[in-house]
């Protein structure tokens, strides 16, 4: 087991920086470190995503047999 974060609190993490970003009002260097931040978030919750759809796909083929 590792010690990634549950999937809801990362969709909220990025959710927040989103927001963050959409607001526009922060300082522009801040909006910055948002955007590198959601980059990332995006990237860990894609990644998240794909080894579920994985697990997915595998327990519907063990399911079909």
């Amino acid at each position: 087991m590792t010690d990634r974060p549950p999937l809801d609190d990362l969709l909220g993490d990025l959710e927040a920086t989103i927001a963050k970003l959409a607001d526009g009002t922060a300082p522009l260097e801040e909006l910055v470190e948002a955007h590198a931040l959601a980059v990332r978030l995006l990237g860990q919750a894609q990644a998240r995503f794909a080894e579920l759809k994985a697990r997915a796909e595998q327990t519907a083929t063990l399911l079909a047999d």
